[in-house]
């Protein structure tokens, strides 16, 4: 079983920031972050696009639970999830850039496929 990477927050800081990375991602289509967050958003990010395809009203009330904007959840279910109806999972891509100018941290884009 794959592990939750700690991304050197405390658990609330985390799970804010992966909630507010997997919102923004799903509102414009394509952002870009740290390869590390990017790979966690991924995985957040696909869960939701799966409650999206059930498309039921308990699915929709776990993405509200979870994305803080309700526009993001209408958007989510009335065009993004029809749109990977016939997918099975791989919602998402992330691209290597390189380091960051500042730090030198390795840098991703993460967008829908």
């Amino acid at each position: 079983m794959a592990t939750l990477r700690k991304l050197g927050r405390p658990t609330d800081h985390r799970k804010a920031m992966l909630r507010n990375l997997v919102t923004s991602l799903l509102r414009n289509g394509r952002i870009e972050t740290t390869v590390t967050r990017a790979k966690e958003t991924k995985r957040m990010a696909d869960k939701m696009i799966t409650l999206a395809k059930r498309g039921d009203l308990h699915a929709r009330r776990q993405a509200l639970a979870y994305i803080y904007d309700e526009s993001v959840v209408k958007k989510l279910f009335d065009e993004i999830g029809p749109n990977y109806a016939e997918r099975n999972g791989g919602y998402t891509r992330v691209l290597k850039l390189g380091p960051r100018r500042g730090d030198a941290a390795e840098m991703a884009i993460i967008e829908l496929v």
